[in-house]
């Protein structure tokens, strides 16, 4: 039948999308997001970002979102399925909610796809995920995640974070300044209005002392 026809044509053309769009993003910056686009159409937000080079951005806040985020995001291969398996456990014991995406997961779910907890939507983030993984890499996976990530109202990227919280380029952030901008990730558009308050400074400590566990230096691999 026709419709199985143009549903096959459509699936492979998804796909070679996908292929090309991954590809050309290895080499050149993320113009936007669909984040980025929702804030400012629909909520009016700004968009302040600049884009920079890895090598222009302090180890130091490389190894805080891992300290933050994804401790094992050097090891694993974009998914930690030993932290999915430890929040499953703490859910089934009634502990919080909480996320077990990776940095790997998150950058393929900003860059490619739509906000949501369909399985749709998970399935397609999986497949994005494996995908950047091997073409990307990590020091590019982390180098777009960096550029993308939401830090506060209309504030996209770490140089815009930088420049808006602390007036210098993120390639002169230390490591005290690196701890209190990932601190604001979990709710960068709440947090972001006070980063001296009590849960952001707490968080800040929390995150120096994993960056030292970690070796106070990220290294890829």
């Amino acid at each position: 039948m026709k419709i199985f026809k143009w549903v096959k044509r459509i699936i492979i053309g998804l796909f070679l999308l996908s292929i090309v769009l991954t590809f050309t993003y290895k080499w050149i910056p993320v113009p936007f997001t669909e984040l980025m686009l929702k804030r400012y159409f629909i909520n009016g937000s700004k968009i302040e970002k600049k884009w920079i080079p890895i090598n222009s951005i302090s180890n130091s806040i490389q190894l805080a979102v891992v300290s933050s985020e994804d401790q094992n995001f050097i090891k694993h291969h974009g998914f930690d399925f030993k932290q999915i398996q430890k929040v499953l456990e703490d859910q089934q014991e009634g502990g919080r909610v909480r996320g077990a995406s990776t940095i790997s997961q998150q950058t393929a779910k900003n860059v490619f796809l739509w906000d949501g907890k369909n399985y749709i939507r998970k399935g397609l983030e999986a497949y994005f995920t494996c995908l950047i993984e091997w073409v990307w890499g990590k020091k590019r996976i982390m180098e777009v995640y960096l550029n993308v990530i939401e830090f506060g109202d209309g504030i996209y990227g770490i140089e815009s974070a930088s420049q808006h919280y602390f007036g210098k380029s993120a390639s002169n952030l230390t490591k005290a300044e690196s701890a209190t901008l990932a601190a604001l990730l979990p709710n960068p558009r709440k947090y972001g209005k006070n980063i001296n308050g009590r849960y952001i400074q707490k968080r800040k400590i929390w995150i120096l002392k994993q960056m030292r566990n970690l070796g106070g230096t990220l290294i890829y691999p």
